[in-house]
C-alpha cells in the first residue's frame, strides 16, 4: 500500500511580522532615547566622549545630526514608528500592492539614510556613535527582512505565486 505525500504548503514566513515588529520596537526605543538626549542637551549617552573614534556626543551634536532642519533622532523615531505599523502582523496579512510596495520603499529609505549617516560619521565627523550604530543595524535588518519576505510570501509576482502557477 502506498501513501500519498501531502501537498506542499506554501511558505508563509509567519516569523517575519514578529521579527519586524520586534526590530521596529527596538528602533523606536533607541530613537526615543536619542530624541530625549537631543532635546534635553544631555550627555548621558553612556558612550565614551574622549575625542577618540567612538564619541557619541561628538556625533549627536555635529552639524550632521540634523537633516532638513530636523534632528536625525526625531527622523529616526518617525521612521521606526511608521515601520512598526507596517511590520505588524495585520499589515503583513494583506496583499494590497500599495502596502507591500510602501513597506519596501519605506525600509529602503531607511537603509539609504543609514548609508549617508555612516558616511558622515566615518568621513566627515571622524567619530562613531554606538547608539547610532544600533539604529543603523536595526534599519538595515528591517530592510533585509522586508525585502526578502516581500519577495517570497504570497502575493502577485511573489515566489509562492510563481511556484503555484508552475
Amino acid at each position: 500500500m502506498t501513501t500519498l505525500a501531502p501537498a506542499p504548503i506554501p511558505v508563509r514566513r509567519s516569523w517575519a511580522p514578529l521579527a519586524g515588529t520586534g526590530l521596529s520596537l527596538a528602533g523606536v526605543g533607541v530613537s526615543a532615547y536619542l530624541t530625549f538626549e537631543h532635546f534635553t542637551a544631555s550627555s548621558t549617552l553612556a558612550c565614551p566622549a574622549t575625542g577618540a573614534a567612538i564619541d557619541c556626543l561628538k556625533v549627536t551634536t555635529s552639524s550632521y545630526s540634523q537633516m532638513f532642519g530636523m534632528p536625525v533622532a526625531v527622523l529616526g523615531l518617525v521612521f521606526f514608528a511608521v515601520m512598526l505599523v507596517l511590520q505588524l502582523p495585520a499589515a503583513w496579512a494583506g496583499t494590497a500592492p500599495a502596502v507591500r510596495a510602501g513597506r519596501v520603499l519605506w525600509a529602503a529609505l531607511g537603509a539609504g539614510t543609514v548609508l549617508w549617516l555612516i558616511y558622515a560619521e566615518l568621513f566627515r565627523i571622524n567619530a562613531i556613535c554606538l547608539w547610532c550604530t544600533a539604529v543603523h543595524v536595526l534599519a538595515v535588518l528591517l530592510f533585509a527582512l522586508t525585502a526578502v519576505t516581500t519577495a517570497t510570501i504570497a502575493g502577485p509576482g511573489s515566489l509562492d505565486d510563481r511556484e503555484a502557477a508552475g
